[in-house]
């Protein structure tokens, strides 16, 4: 089993590292702070972690704190302590020196999630719930630009974006807000083609990646990847039959439009075209 994980691994790096040679021409740029903005760093481990919103962040939020023996379960650590906490430390804090010496030295790894369904957990969670950051900042904005005739209540809470205005507003080169991490490229989140990651998970096969990672870093025996859903774990995950329903929604020149916005990321890792 170990043999063919190990295999997996290769060929992700392997397709990764082709796509940003054909790609990219920034194999001799500088790292700057902000390229490793979102690396999260474990240094008992020695583990470097990119996080890729909704793709099981919060839990791997969890883990590095179980490994940094800032809690002893996964189970203990609520939401906001994981993401308003401050307890884990991100490679930008670290001076020139630091930041080399772990990228160095450090396991890098990353996990990521087909881009579409990606998106929709996103909308979901953000668009979809109460939410005093999304809706004020995003959601007037989104509805202020894109709804005809939108009601005055509409336009005050911001609550209520319909997904084909979300994707108007992403595809959109004059967003009336800027980008998020939520909805971000991974390439630009992550820059793989700047950093040699050294193991690449996928969020269909979290379990198995998950556990294997845990296992090359020689974590504890007893840790295991969570499985439980962070926010609103009454509510089916985003599966690829409820992306289809959403994107359904979508005119096929805003679908291809979709497409062509994560075209690196399907490339990257490999998704085929939905």
């Amino acid at each position: 089993e170990w043999k063919s994980l190990y295999q997996i691994q290769r060929e992700r790096k392997r397709i990764m590292r082709e796509t940003c040679s054909k790609y990219k021409s920034n194999n001799r740029r500088i790292i700057t702070p902000y390229h490793v903005s979102r690396i999260f760093v474990e240094d008992k481990y020695r583990v470097l972690y990119c996080e890729v919103p909704k793709a099981g962040c919060s839990n791997w939020k969890r883990v590095l704190m179980v490994l940094n023996g800032l809690a002893s379960s996964t189970k203990d650590i609520q939401h906001n302590t994981v993401h308003y906490g401050n307890y884990l430390k991100r490679l930008d804090g670290f001076d020139h020196k630091g930041i080399y010496h772990r990228l160095n030295t450090y396991t890098k790894m990353l996990f990521i999630r087909e881009p579409f369904e990606k998106l929709v957990s996103a909308f979901r969670d953000k668009f979809e719930h109460p939410n005093n950051y999304y809706h004020p900042v995003f959601g007037k904005a989104i509805i202020s630009k894109y709804r005809v005739n939108a009601t005055k209540e509409a336009l005050k809470t911001g609550s209520g974006v319909k997904f084909k205005e979300f994707i108007q507003y992403l595809l959109d080169v004059h967003r009336p807000v800027g980008m998020d991490i939520h909805w971000d490229h991974v390439n630009r989140l992550c820059s793989p083609c700047l950093i040699d990651y050294d193991f690449v998970g996928k969020f269909e096969s979290m379990e198995e990646d998950a556990n294997f990672f845990l296992h090359l870093i020689g974590a504890p025996q007893n840790l295991t990847f969570p499985k439980f859903k962070d926010r609103h774990s009454n509510e089916e995950r985003t599966t690829t039959k409820i992306t289809q329903q959403y994107f359904a929604e979508l005119s096929p020149s805003q679908r291809q439009r979709s497409y062509d916005f994560y075209y690196m990321d399907y490339l990257m890792f490999n998704y085929s075209k939905p």
